[in-house]
């Protein structure tokens, strides 16, 4: 098959471009490498630097006339989207309409959704949350997350596009970006590594599922091969398990047989307290399962970063 990746040269979608190629399809990439780098890309993809919301993009989708897209490119930040939540709904909304409308006219078949189950439903006190619970964002990113979702399953009734919506807990692994706001595995790697304290945004204990990316991917797999007789499933993808960001930087700190000084800093708006995943659903539809446990997955995560940094 001929796969489109947007987004496919960042943490996540770089390796489900290796995946991918790994199972003889033809993949195409498209990123604008705001984030994400050269350095992630295998050779055998074709690629395009590009923005999703540029005229571009619809050349592109023409030349190429990918069958799937994998629709990883995003404005990845739940806090930069408190503090811009129009240039959040720039990117993650206008977009994805963008890529979308450019899908219907080139006959893509499919669109596989990186949505997130970790800002869906906001505060619920019953976890892990299941995909029946009500959406409920407390971020203008979960919301442009929750708004590409409606807009699949518009584009399905009004177009026949297919589509399947992956609601990511949190993932962590080799290649996430540890600068800026990015993923607190990554932060906490790069800054053990370096001999600096962890900084800790609250008291800590709030909580996360964290799902190693090469689970991830594998849903992503299974995603692109199921197949869709009508609906359109939306399926959590974690491990049903909270590990507080406390709990996280004592494994990670054990790890490196280091016990790292500890800062904290005010805790960000726009998160919520606790998520954890239920991920039943993906089981039954897709036959996923996490087989990943947060502590060999934290493991492979710090030796990835302690080799991306030795001198070659």
């Amino acid at each position: 098959m001929r796969i489109l990746i947007t987004g496919g040269a960042g943490f996540i979608g770089s390796h489900v471009a290796d995946a991918f190629l790994a199972e003889g399809h033809e993949v195409g990439v498209v990123d604008d490498l705001s984030t994400g780098s050269r350095e992630n890309l295998d050779g055998r993809a074709r690629f395009w630097q590009t923005d999703i919301r540029d005229e571009a993009l619809d050349g592109i989708v023409a030349e190429f006339r990918p069958e799937i897209i994998s629709h990883h490119a995003a404005q990845m930040s739940v806090s930069v989207s408190t503090r811009d939540p129009r240039g959040d709904a720039d990117i993650n909304i206008l977009g994805s309409l963008n890529l979308l409308e450019a899908a219907v006219r080139h006959g893509a078949r499919r669109v596989l959704f990186a949505s997130t189950g970790g800002a869906m439903y906001g505060e619920q006190e019953d976890l892990p949350t299941a995909e029946s619970v009500f959406p409920e964002p407390v971020s203008p990113y979960g919301v442009a997350k929750l708004a590409v979702e409606r807009y699949l399953h518009a584009f399905r009734v009004m177009h026949g596009l297919e589509a399947v919506a992956l609601r990511y807990a949190n993932v962590y692994g080799p290649r996430q970006n540890p600068h800026g706001e990015a993923g607190v595995v990554a932060i906490f790697c790069r800054a053990l590594l370096e001999g600096r304290s962890l900084m800790i945004n609250g008291d800590g204990g709030q909580t996360r599922d964290y799902v190693y990316v090469g689970d991830v991917v594998r849903a992503s797999l299974l995603a692109a091969r199921l197949t869709l007789d009508q609906g359109f499933p939306i399926l959590n993808i974690g491990t049903g398990l909270e590990t507080s960001v406390n709990e996280l930087a004592r494994r990670l700190g054990e790890l490196s047989g280091t016990r790292p000084p500890i800062a904290h800093a005010p805790a960000r708006s726009g998160e919520q307290r606790r998520s954890a995943l239920d991920s039943a659903r993906a089981m039954r539809v897709l036959g996923w399962q996490p087989v990943t446990d947060v502590g060999a997955g934290l493991a492979q995560t710090l030796a990835w970063f302690r080799e991306a940094g030795r001198p070659r």
